[in-house]
């Protein structure tokens, strides 16, 4: 008999994988965790039934979450990243020598703890002394936070249930005062394909938007995320990410990557028509 994993993206399409084996299951205090092994995306965590990362694909979002920033403010010193328990930004990250501070809120410490056993191509660098890892609510923790963070990136699921709080108008405002004259915001923005996840998409960005002077929507291709495109959001206090974006320096770091390019940079700012329309809907209002 063979087993199968669907994802439900709406009420009728879902995504299926077919698994080897389940690796691990438990009911946390705050969701359910599952690791599937797949003959084709490898391990994949996934939470609630909705997957996380696929060991496959997930060089994608890290990276672009990771290195878009990264590539245009020329100072990061001390980073916040909020979710990202399995660890792969915080991987991401510390392969710059100029970070000197990783702070890392996680709600549900079992998320950190199944990772380090079960995918620890991701969560390799937890233990990085620069790291530091928080297990707490991360919005009580960032209303205690200003001018502190050079970058703050936002790596939650989406936005129904638990990380619901994580896309709301105080929030990046509490984001907002954390971050210091000339700090960086990017948080994922979820797929504008499916009507419900293109609403929730507009009304982040809409909120986003009304609290940075600069707010821009970029994209990525990731095959197990709905529809196979991904968005994520760069808010900005001074810098914009096409304009301040500076090539040569972050070349000169000599990074090997499998997907982010200085070159994609600059593309994946370019947006489809649909979805141009959809962001300038919500900037009217």
């Amino acid at each position: 008999m063979e087993l199968w994993f669907s994802e439900n993206h709406t009420p009728d399409v879902k995504l299926s994988l077919r698994v080897n084996k389940q690796l691990y299951s438990c009911q946390s205090e705050y969701q359910r965790i599952d690791v599937l092994d797949t003959p084709e995306f490898g391990r994949v965590l996934a939470l609630d039934g909705n997957i996380m990362l696929t060991e496959r694909d997930e060089f994608i979002y890290d990276e672009m979450i990771t290195h878009v920033p990264m590539a245009v403010h020329p100072n990061v010193e001390n980073v916040l990243v909020i979710g990202a328990g399995d660890g792969g930004v915080v991987k991401e990250l510390t392969r710059y020598k100029s970070i000197a501070e990783i702070d890392l809120v996680e709600m549900d410490p079992l998320v950190v703890e199944v990772c380090r056993k079960y995918l620890p191509g991701n969560a390799c660098r937890l233990d990085d002394p620069r790291v530091n890892i928080y297990y707490e609510n991360a919005l009580k923790y960032i209303r205690r936070c200003s001018d502190r963070y050079d970058l703050i990136i936002v790596d939650s699921s989406d936005p129904f249930g638990p990380s619901e709080g994580l896309f709301t108008r105080e929030f990046y405002g509490s984001c907002y005062k954390a971050l210091r004259a000339d700090g960086i915001m990017v948080n994922q923005q979820g797929s504008p394909f499916y009507a419900e996840d293109a609403n929730a998409m507009q009304r982040s960005h809409m909120r986003i938007a009304t609290t940075f002077p600069i707010s821009r929507v970029y994209q990525a291709h990731i095959p197990t995320y709905a529809a196979g495109y991904w968005l994520f959001g760069f808010a900005s206090k001074k810098y914009h990410p096409i304009d301040d974006v500076d090539a040569e320096r972050w070349k000169a770091l000599e990074l090997e990557t499998q997907y982010y390019t200085p070159r994609l940079h600059i593309g994946a700012f370019y947006l489809p028509a649909f979805l141009e329309r959809k962001l300038q809907e919500v900037e009217k209002c």
